[in-house]
């Protein structure tokens, strides 16, 4: 049986986009996720992204009316 466990924890860019593509109403792109690390979103070492680290960075940002 193949392991098909996805980590949320250290998502690639790619993934991270389709991840949140597929589970919202719009899409989201790479180019979307990279923007939103520019202006200091989360990641992880490698550059992998972290699901719940990336969701209270965005709340954060709405809060502050980003």
């Amino acid at each position: 049986m193949a392991n098909n466990a996805v980590s949320v924890t250290s998502l690639p860019i790619a993934d991270m986009a389709r991840l949140l593509s597929r589970s919202g109403h719009k899409p989201v792109t790479v180019e979307m996720l990279r923007a939103d690390i520019a202006a200091a979103a989360p990641v992880n070492a490698d550059g992998t992204m972290n699901v719940v680290h990336y969701a209270a960075w965005l709340v954060k940002e709405c809060a502050n009316g980003n």
